[in-house]
């Protein structure tokens, strides 16, 4: 087993990006996969790999295993994305916004806003939580199912702050601002 044990950096790095090669593994790794402390996976192209940096991994982040680079991919997680673009009217908008946040924060469900968009990640029902969601929102508000990398629930809240000690890192590095890809009715994937 190859054994990726320490953080070089990420992909957003020019340096960083330019050590990863032909030689590089990716590995994906699930939301629960990347916040452990160790990790037993399997490369895309097969090859056995522990990793072992005590830290929360994110989509980009690049390893270094015994003389190679090991990228990491997340898993994306279901979604219920709300997007607020075609609410024209301001007040309506703030309203909901702060409705949908009192309504969701009582129920302790993540919740992650950017732009006019707004994705709380479905770990159970889809449809119950569009049901306790959609009483708070402006009739112009559409809501659907989509993909998203994890990762943007990682700083949904203002003060949040994720130290990691020696290595910390800017979390702008997230792909999580990726494209979200929409799910047809049954979950099935779209695009």
């Amino acid at each position: 087993m190859l054994v990726a044990d320490g953080f070089l950096g990420t992909l957003d790095d020019p340096e960083i990006a330019a050590r990863v090669d032909d030689d590089s593994l990716t590995v994906t790794l699930d939301d629960t996969e990347r916040r452990r402390s160790r990790v037993r996976t399997t490369a895309e192209d097969g090859t056995d790999v522990g990793i072992v940096v005590g830290r929360e991994l994110r989509d980009g982040d690049v390893l270094a295993a015994e003389g190679h680079t090991v990228v990491v991919s997340l898993e994306p997680v279901e979604a219920l994305v709300l997007d607020f673009s075609g609410v024209d009217d301001g007040t309506a908008a703030a309203t909901a916004a702060l409705e949908l946040g009192h309504a969701v924060g009582n129920r302790h469900r993540d919740l992650a806003v950017e732009g006019a968009r707004a994705y709380l990640p479905v770990s159970e029902d889809r449809e119950r939580i569009d049901a306790e969601v959609r009483p708070h929102l402006p009739e112009d508000v559409t809501v659907g199912p989509g993909l998203v990398s994890p990762a943007l629930f990682d700083d949904a809240t203002p003060d949040h702050d994720r130290s990691h000690g020696e290595d910390s890192h800017d979390h702008a590095h997230s792909r999580a601002d990726q494209p979200v890809r929409s799910l047809d009715a049954e979950g099935g994937d779209e695009s």
